[in-house]
């Protein structure tokens, strides 16, 4: 995930996770009555309003360049809706605390044409730098290489909790309903890409195992570092959890 862009014959995301459950927060302010609820495409404009609020400000890629407003990462957040196997947080007031974005990717074809990069068709010039190290990942890492059995897997996309809810479980709550997803749809697979150091502690802590880690420093352009976000985000790593 994390601007990679999923679909049937596209390349796996990066699951760019903000710091979800590992910061707590007084609750005595807040409204504990959570529901976790299916996201539909007439959500698309509520969960953009809470992404903007805090996921593109935490994800620590996007802290790192200064993204700024970006109307590609939008799309990117809200293209996989309609595949309905995405999931909010809703307290009894009807806002949106927490989202679980996800998308669906099926085993490419020998006949499928190769996607063209993801860097190549970004006019932004701050996420197209991004783009480019999630060029690098899907060149350097297949999934479907890895599982051979495989032909379809589910990719946490997103992952983003409201600052004043975290610390209330919500993150686990929302993978919960996202392994339920999954297993009532007999997927076998589940895959996330994670930017933020504190999203790969929550995917362990649910027992996804790391299958491929890039450390920042050890990818180059031109011979220099692109990126050094702030500790401990070190890596770029992907975790994945079969599916029984």
């Amino acid at each position: 995930m994390s601007t990679g862009i999923s679909g049937t014959t596209e390349k796996s995301s990066l699951a760019k996770l903000d710091s979800a459950e590992l910061v707590s927060s007084p609750t005595d302010e807040i409204d504990t009555n959570i529901s976790i609820e299916l996201i539909t495409e007439d959500d698309a404009e509520e969960v953009l309003k809470m992404l903007k609020k805090f996921f593109f400000k935490d994800e620590p890629l996007n802290t790192f360049v200064d993204l700024g407003e970006c109307k590609e990462l939008e799309k990117y957040s809200t293209k996989s809706l309609h595949e309905h196997c995405s999931f909010k947080a809703v307290n009894s007031r009807g806002e949106i605390v927490g989202v679980n974005i996800n998308g669906l990717i099926n085993r490419p074809k020998e006949t499928d044409e190769p996607p063209a990069k993801l860097a190549d068709v970004c006019a932004h010039p701050k996420f197209k730098k991004i783009m480019a190290l999630m060029d690098h990942v899907d060149e350097n890492f297949n999934i479907f290489d890895l599982y051979q059995d495989v032909d379809r897997l589910l990719d946490i996309k997103i992952m983003s909790v409201d600052s004043n809810y975290r610390g209330l479980g919500i993150a686990g709550k929302l993978t919960d309903r996202t392994m339920q997803y999954v297993k009532d749809n007999n997927i076998k697979l589940v895959h996330v890409l994670c930017s933020s150091h504190f999203s790969a502690r929550v995917m362990e802590k649910m027992d996804f195992q790391e299958v491929y880690k890039l450390p920042y420093q050890d990818y180059l352009v031109n011979g220099e570092q692109v990126f050094d976000p702030a500790k401990p985000h070190v890596a770029v790593r992907i975790l994945t959890k079969r599916i029984n």
